[in-house]
């Protein structure tokens, strides 16, 4: 059974970076594609970002594409999002999600496995 645990969120002023990483375990990542979500306080959830089994296809969402950057290493069974000029609209709970196909998908209905989330919080 995939396992996924985010880590890396908390506080940061506007125009900051913070990195956030998604890592697994009861199985390899080769075998996922992976998706960035967040979900901010009266929202719904949004896709983010998301990544191909093998990297080759990335996708972002437009309120974060040129900021927001998604990979993964494989090898160490994690996926990253980057993530740079920080505005206080990106204050939301990230989750990170997989789906056991190639092709990642900006929409949360196909992933089967998701992590708990972490808080990213970014404010004066």
């Amino acid at each position: 059974q995939l396992q996924l645990v985010e880590s890396g969120g908390g506080w940061m002023q506007p125009g900051g970076s913070l990195r956030l990483s998604c890592a697994a375990s009861g199985s390899t990542l080769d075998y996922y594609a992976i998706g960035w979500f967040r979900q901010a306080p009266g929202k719904e959830r949004e896709g983010v970002s998301c990544i191909s089994r093998n990297a080759g296809r990335t996708s972002y969402a437009d309120s974060v594409k040129g900021r927001f950057t998604i990979s993964r290493d494989n090898a160490k069974n994690t996926v990253y999002l980057q993530m740079n000029s920080l505005k206080p609209e990106d204050t939301a709970v990230y989750y990170c999600a997989a789906v056991g196909r190639f092709f990642c998908s900006s929409y949360d209905s196909p992933y089967d496995y998701w992590g708990q989330g972490t808080q990213v919080t970014v404010s004066i």
